[in-house]
């Protein structure tokens, strides 16, 4: 069937909502997203529900939800997971899209590499000049960072000049900790944790008792002790951080960045069995991932 732009739109905006929220999508929330009036999209709900590619559901709490044949029609797939590569701009991710497919363009050229960026979602969201980050890809997790020269409404595509394409390891974690662990004792003086830093040159360690972990000090921690005027005698258990971050070692390394960056730590340490087995720092993501 021939469907005109703004029924596209509607339909596309309709499927992201849904799957966003699990719910029926009231027409206000359509008209707030791509930026129509609530009439015009309601009239279209009511086109679209007349050829079959909407359901209505009534009451209180209704709204749309899409079809199979809506599917079909825009050449998506209803099965999980099928959009759930994010998009972000300036480094918060856009909720109102998801990318579906990458294309690149020009990736032999030796100066440049477009790509053209398939969504599930509206294009109006996007601003010629943004800057964009894409992914990780479900397979290979690529990681696309790039800025936004161009957008197809009609297609609801961006097209993006890439700045970087990032392969993130698929590996877990405990391949890239440092391990044996090297641990402290909460009985240990500072004078103890400021000459184990010292001999292995490090920044910080675990504090276990009883191959359990009971917390982690830092250098960081070491320098507040010393603005209190605490002596080296002070034990180690008197300025440790109790609230310990940590990983298991299964976890794939690119998914613990998220928690380096929003908990703002410098370290975290990795448990296998519920005992800590070793650690992994801000330096051993740089060395990895360089560029991040």
């Amino acid at each position: 069937m021939d469907l005109s732009l703004i029924q596209k739109d509607i339909l596309i905006t309709l499927i992201t909502l849904y799957h966003q929220h699990s719910h029926s999508i009231k027409g206000e929330e359509i008209a707030e997203m791509i930026q129509r009036n609530p009439g015009t999209v309601r009239n279209q709900m009511q086109a679209l529900k007349a050829i079959g590619l909407v359901d209505g559901v009534p009451g209180p709490k209704g709204g749309y939800i899409p079809t199979e044949t809506a599917y079909r029609e825009l050449n998506m797939s209803t099965a999980e997971g099928d959009y759930d590569v994010p998009i972000s701009r300036n480094g918060e991710e856009i909720r109102g899209a998801h990318v579906q497919e990458v294309d690149f363009t020009t990736l032999c050229h030796p100066d440049i590499c477009h790509a053209v960026i398939k969504l599930v979602g509206s294009a109006k969201l996007f601003e010629i000049g943004d800057q964009v980050t894409i992914g990780p890809t479900p397979v290979n997790k690529l990681l696309i960072r790039g800025e936004v020269f161009g957008k197809d409404e009609a297609k609801q595509s961006l097209l993006i000049s890439t700045n970087e394409i990032i392969s993130l390891p698929k590996r877990s974690i405990k391949h890239y900790m440092s391990s044996p662990l090297i641990t402290l004792k909460s009985t240990d003086s500072l004078m103890d944790v400021l000459s184990l830093f010292n001999r292995h040159r490090i920044h910080g360690a675990p504090v276990v008792d009883n191959g359990k972990l009971a917390g982690i000090i830092t250098m960081s921690d070491i320098a507040k002790a010393v603005e209190k005027e605490l002596p080296l005698s002070t034990k180690a258990a008197a300025c440790m951080t109790m609230n310990v971050v940590e990983a298991p070692s299964d976890i794939k390394l690119f998914e613990v960045i998220r928690q380096f960056k929003e908990r703002e730590i410098g370290r975290l340490i990795v448990i296998e069995d519920g005992k800590p087995v070793g650690i992994i720092t801000q330096s051993d993501i740089i060395r990895v991932f360089p560029s991040l």
